[in-house]
C-alpha cells in the first residue's frame, strides 16, 4: 500500500501526535484516484473488526430481499419469525430505520452464555418512537432474523452470497479462518473510566468480536449477528465500495432509498436529532455530528465502528473514504465524569485527546471522542488530496 505523503501526516496526529490509535489505515478514491495510507501497528493486509460497519451489510441483505420481492418492509417483526412474541407491532421498516425504540428485558452482553443470550433478544419489546437517540444495536440484531426468514438461509449464507460473492471480497468472515488469526487487530486490554469507576477490559482473544452481544451470540460460530461481527481487510472493504458504487449488490433506486433521511428533524430549541436511514447515518446539517463528511452529497451514507472504523460512500459522486484503525487496544476508549467534574479533572484536554494515569501508575493514552476529530484531522486531507468540494448541506 502507497502513502500519499499528506494523507499520511493527517494519519500521524492520531498515531504519534497524540496516540489517540495504535495504528490506522485509510483508502479512499473518486474520479478514479485511489489514495492510500497507513502508520502505527497495522499492516495492509491486517485483518480489523468492522464492529458496527456490520450494518451497512444488514441494510444492503434487507434492501436485495425487498427488491427481489421477498421481503415485505410493511410487514410486522413477528410474521416473519414468531419467536419476537412481543413484535406484532413494530414493522421490518422500522428495524431498518431505528424509529422504533427497542429493549431486551435484561443486558445481552452479561449473559452467561449465547443460548440465555438469545432468550433475551427474543424477548425484545417495543416502547414506541426513540425519544432521544434513535441509533441502537437492537433493532439490527431483530433483523438479522427478518433477513434469515425472508432469504430462507442462515444470514451469513446470504451476506455471503448477496454481497461478498457479487463483490469478489475473499477476506471477509464472520469466523475468522485460524491461519488468519495471527494477522487478527488486538483489541486488548482497553481501559474505561465510568463515574469515577475504573474498568479494565482484558482477556479478548483476536478474531474474537470486540461487542460483547456479538462476541456471546456468535461464540466461535458463523452464526452472524446483525449489528456487529463481521471482519474484514482493507483490500476486501475497498471491492465492497467500488460493488456498491457499481450497483452489484443493489440498484440505484435502491441506494437512493437506503440514504433518505428517516428520523432527522429540527427540535424547537434549533438543535437536530440523529439523521438516519436505512442501517446508515446520512448526512448532517450540524458537521460536528455528521458521519458523513463536508466533500459528499445528500445521497451518501455511511458508519462507524467502535473499534476505531469508518465508511462512507456517495453514489452520486461516485466516490467513497473508508479508515480502519485501532482505537481500543491499550486506550482509554469511555469516559463518563463524575457529577460536577470535566475531562480536565482527568487529565483530558476538552476534544478527548490527553492520557489519564491508571490504578497501577501507568500512563493510558484517550482515544475519547475521537469520532468528533475526524473532520479536521483526516477529512480534511482527503478532500484537499481527491480535490474534492465542499458541497452544501440542503435540509431538503
Amino acid at each position: 500500500m502507497k502513502n500519499n505523503p499528506e494523507l499520511l501526516r493527517a494519519l500521524q496526529y492520531f498515531t504519534r501526535e497524540k496516540e489517540i490509535m495504535s495504528g490506522l489505515l485509510l483508502v479512499c478514491e473518486a474520479d478514479g484516484r485511489t489514495e492510500t495510507a497507513l502508520d502505527g501497528e497495522v499492516k495492509e493486509n491486517s485483518v480489523f473488526d468492522l464492529a458496527s460497519l456490520t450494518k451497512l451489510f444488514t441494510g444492503l441483505c434487507a434492501l436485495r430481499l425487498k427488491e427481489d420481492g421477498l421481503l415485505d418492509i410493511g410487514r410486522p417483526v413477528f410474521s416473519y419469525d414468531p419467536r419476537f412474541t412481543e413484535l406484532k407491532d413494530v414493522t421490518v421498516e422500522q428495524l431498518m430505520s431505528f424509529t422504533a425504540e427497542l429493549k431486551t428485558p435484561g443486558r445481552v452482553d452479561e449473559c452467561r452464555d449465547r443460548e440465555e443470550a438469545l432468550r433475551c433478544l427474543f424477548g425484545t419489546v417495543s416502547t414506541g418512537a426513540p425519544k432521544g437517540r434513535a441509533y441502537s444495536d437492537i433493532p439490527s440484531m431483530v433483523l438479522k432474523y427478518v433477513i434469515e426468514a425472508a432469504a430462507g438461509m442462515p444470514y451469513m449464507d446470504f451476506v455471503r452470497e448477496t454481497v461478498l460473492t457479487k463483490a469478489g471480497m475473499t477476506e471477509t468472515w464472520a469466523r475468522v479462518p485460524e491461519e488468519r488469526i495471527a494477522d487478527c487487530q488486538r483489541y486488548d486490554p482497553e481501559y474505561r473510566i465510568m463515574n469515577g469507576k475504573h474498568i479494565l477490559r482484558e482477556g479478548l482473544q483476536p478474531g474474537v468480536p470486540h461487542d460483547p452481544k456479538a462476541a456471546v451470540i456468535q461464540c466461535g460460530t458463523e452464526d452472524l449477528c446483525g449489528h456487529a461481527g463481521l471482519f474484514s481487510t482493507a483490500a476486501d472493504m475497498t471491492r465492497f465500495c467500488r460493488a456498491v458504487l457499481e450497483e452489484k449488490i443493489i440498484s440505484g433506486a435502491s441506494l437512493r432509498e437506503m440514504a433518505v433521511n428517516r428520523t432527522g428533524y429540527r427540535r424547537p430549541d434549533g438543535t437536530h436529532s440523529q439523521y438516519l436511514g436505512y442501517q446508515c447515518y446520512v448526512r448532517h446539517p450540524n458537521q460536528y455530528y455528521s458521519e458523513i463528511p463536508q466533500y459528499m452529497g445528500m445521497r451518501a451514507f455511511g458508519n462507524a465502528g467502535f473499534t476505531g472504523n469508518h465508511l462512507s460512500v456517495d453514489p452520486e459522486h461516485g466516490s467513497f473514504v473508508f479508515f480502519l484503525g485501532n482505537r481500543v487496544q491499550g486506550r482509554l476508549t469511555m469516559l463518563i465524569p463524575e457529577e460536577g467534574k470535566t475531562f480536565a479533572d482527568y487529565g483530558l484536554n476538552e476534544d478527548g485527546s490527553g492520557y489519564v494515569i491508571w490504578d497501577d501508575g501507568k500512563r493510558i493514552p484517550s482515544s475519547v471522542k475521537y469520532v468528533h476529530q475526524k473532520d479536521e484531522h483526516l477529512h480534511k486531507a482527503i478532500a484537499e488530496a481527491l480535490q474534492l468540494p465542499e458541497i452544501a448541506f440542503n435540509e431538503q
